[in-house]
């Protein structure tokens, strides 16, 4: 029984390993902004759907990574172009 721990605590640790160093293949951001309450969101165009509510204005070109995405939420936020 101790064994079959070990063999599985090894395979979780392996498959967390090889997880954590491929590189994440996440489509481009955007940072959205609602028009009745002035809410930006981080927007993931990996996903097959619009955002909901629909009534939002796109605030930012493509970014191309997440880290990106809310640094430039961040500046809009500083910047009073968005609420929280």
């Amino acid at each position: 029984m101790h064994h079959i721990r070990t063999i599985a605590a090894a395979a979780f640790v392996a498959a967390t390993a090889f997880a954590a160093a491929s590189p994440a293949q996440a489509a481009p951001f955007h940072v959205i902004k609602y028009a009745d309450t002035g809410y930006c969101q981080i927007w993931d165009n990996g996903f097959p759907t619009t955002p909901w509510p629909t009534h939002y204005t796109v605030m930012t070109h493509r970014q191309p990574t997440l880290e990106r995405a809310v640094a430039v939420k961040d500046f809009l936020l500083r910047k009073h172009y968005c609420a929280l």
